[in-house]
């Protein structure tokens, strides 16, 4: 077991500017080497937008429909909630029944927003009108 050092809040702060400066130091080193090293070939075909393989078309100030973002911000939180289960569940032994109720309660949660989101038919790719009308009131 390591015994406790108390250290003076300069050496503290000494050793995490030294820290900083190292980790901002072999990046700038790290791209100054590369721009240095690698061979500059310009080519018209570079110097064109690619997405995905296909060629562009028309121009890149689209406005995307909203429900691009809704679809992915859904899947982000339930995706890291959802993985937070496993965690639980190896340590659920040890925190008894109190991480039961604990985990209860966030799934409840996770639930009721599922819910939400299942009745104002955000999960839905093509809402109906009705269900537009339904989240205007």
């Amino acid at each position: 077991m390591l015994a406790a050092v108390s250290e003076s809040p300069a050496s503290l702060l000494q050793g995490i500017l030294i820290f900083v400066v190292a980790g901002v130091a072999m990046i700038v080193v790290a791209l100054a080497l590369g721009a240095l090293i690698r061979r500059r070939l310009p080519h018209r075909v570079k110097g064109e937008p690619y997405e995905c393989g296909e060629p562009t078309i028309g121009e890149s100030w689209v406005q995307f429909d909203l429900r691009f973002y809704v679809v992915a911000l859904v899947f982000v939180i339930f995706d890291v909630e959802i993985a937070l289960f496993y965690p639980w569940a190896v340590i659920y032994k040890q925190s008894g029944v109190a991480g039961l109720v604990d985990m209860l309660f966030f799934f409840g949660v996770l639930v009721v927003g599922f819910l939400y989101l299942w009745r104002f038919g955000y999960l839905e790719w093509v809402r109906s009108t009705a269900a537009q009308q339904r989240a205007e009131r």
